[in-house]
């Protein structure tokens, strides 16, 4: 008894210390996935970068400017500008290296060269003749070789304070602006240009796809699945079925790729589920065992699968309820996508759910979409994700992103708010600017499309899903509609959820 007293306290402490662990792990992750989401936004991963680039290269001129005599102290203000048009705009019109070197060496220059012309000669300071030949000297050379640069004027002012150093000045910003240039092209191309690849899980994942084959589903949401998980090497897709548990019993079935059957589980509770048979006949199979005669209706549509796409393809079967199955099967089987019928009723548990999901309401019964339309609110990994899909399903096709905006002042930051997303995109795509309604601007265009693809709205609170719907509940929706108007849009409607 002593001895079980003597253990009980240092075993509640290692329960307490692994509890506080495992407390702070889902703590770092969850702040991870935040900051992930947080620089998956092009503004906000410029301006960290601006925050942390700009004073390390001012940073770096500072310590030559202390070991070596050619870089003077008066070229930092022209160089800090600079660095900061480049570094927070990387692709707008000053942002060219081949402009920034030569814009404040020209600059430079012309300030050296007014020097001259006006006689000041030695004597640092304000000489209004020297000043006004200095700034017209670098207006008429940037614009001669095109590399009219803001911060060139300000370079060839700073000159005339120098005096007799204004050629050391000189030597200094040109090989300062070569330093600052070099970090830029080299951040720019291994880093900024390839963005998707280290910032956006979405171009990297969603290759495993989960596809509950049911009544609402059809072979539409099959293809759906397929196509998203054929453009990935590493893609596989998993049919899922569902048997009614009192009708299975333990008789429950899975189902491997290769249609072998397993030994049936104890407990059909426990067991993954195949939505391929929830409310179909049986056909031949009728007194046979449900689950096998799941099993047989997927594999024909699995074999369909693998031959259209060129994708492995598994099947599962096991009874209970469809969306328990669907988040046991997923993680069973690894997948990190499911695709659902949009009118399933199990549709919205999946959206919400823990694994990324698309919903798609098939109006045309379409296997194939070469026009695809990207409906974006605002960035982050979810218009990542639907920008990606849309690639991947369109192929060779056509992909247009578009944004609606209320006010026409709005329309500049939308526009360079697409610019930013269609520059992660593998493929070219078209990029919309739209004065309208999500479901107006929907219903004008739909014929020029073959599916949509709109976000789940999943990061808005409930208050404000009941005061606006979300988009997705009032495109393809007959009895309901924008602003109360029903809303005629004969095209599909796929809806994207990212977790």
């Amino acid at each position: 008894m002593a001895r079980d007293r003597d253990q009980r306290p240092p075993s509640r402490i290692r329960s307490r210390a692994a509890a506080a662990v495992r407390r702070l792990r889902r703590i770092e992750r969850r702040e991870a996935t935040e900051a992930r989401s947080w620089l998956e936004n092009t503004d906000n991963l410029l301006h960290l970068t601006v925050v942390v680039a700009v004073p390390g290269l001012v940073g770096a001129v500072t310590y030559l400017s202390a070991t070596v005599a050619v870089v003077s102290f008066l070229l930092f203000p022209p160089l800090a500008a600079g660095a900061y048009t480049l570094f927070a705009d990387p692709e707008g019109q000053y942002a060219d290296p081949r402009r920034f070197v030569g814009g404040l060496t020209a600059g430079a220059a012309c300030g050296v060269g007014a020097v001259e012309l006006s006689g000041t000669g030695a004597t640092p300071g304000a000489d209004p003749l020297a000043a006004g030949l200095a700034v017209f000297l670098t207006a008429l050379v940037t614009w001669a070789v095109d590399v009219e640069l803001p911060t060139a004027f300000s370079t060839a002012l700073l000159v005339l304070a120098t005096g007799v150093t204004r050629l050391v000045f000189f030597a200094g910003m040109v090989g300062s602006a070569l330093l600052v240039a070099g970090v830029f092209v080299a951040w720019r191309r291994l880093f900024y240009e390839r963005r998707a690849r280290y910032l956006y899980e979405a171009v990297r994942g969603d290759d495993h796809v989960l596809v509950p084959y049911t009544r609402e589903a059809g072979w539409p949401v099959v293809a759906l699945g397929a196509g998203l998980a054929a453009a990935h090497d590493a893609g596989k897709v998993v049919l899922l079925g569902v048997v009614d548990e009192a009708d299975a019993g333990s008789r429950a079935t899975a189902v491997d790729g290769r249609g072998e059957r397993s030994a049936p589980p104890r407990d059909a509770s426990e067991t993954e589920v195949d939505p391929a048979t929830v409310g179909g006949d049986s056909g031949d199979h009728a007194d046979a065992d449900p689950g096998l005669a799941a099993a047989d209706r997927l594999e024909s549509v699995a074999a369909r699968v693998r031959e259209r796409f060129d994708v492995p393809c598994e099947v599962v079967v096991a009874a209970g309820d469809v969306s328990a199955a669907i988040r046991r099967t997923a993680a069973d089987t690894n997948c990190d996508l499911v695709a659902v019928g949009l009118d399933a009723p199990h549709a919205r548990s999946v959206l919400a759910g823990e694994h990324d999901a698309v919903a798609l309401r098939s109006q045309t019964d379409a296997s194939a979409w070469h026009r695809v339309l990207v409906m974006v609110a605002r960035p982050g990994d979810s218009a990542h994700a639907m920008i990606d899909f849309a690639e991947r399903l369109a192929d060779e096709g056509h992909v247009s992103v578009c944004t609606c905006i209320d006010d026409e002042a709005e329309r500049r930051r939308a526009e360079a708010r697409l610019a930013n997303l269609a520059e992660t995109a593998g493929e070219s795509v078209e990029t919309r600017v739209a004065r309208a309604s999500v479901g107006s601007f929907v219903e004008r265009n739909a014929a020029v499309y073959d599916l949509v693809l709109v976000g789940a709205s999943g990061d808005r609170s409930r208050a404000s899903r009941l005061v606006v719907p979300p988009t997705f509940e009032r495109l393809g929706d007959t009895d309901g509609g924008d602003a109360g108007v029903d809303l005629d849009i004969d095209v599909d409607v796929g809806v994207v959820s990212r977790r």
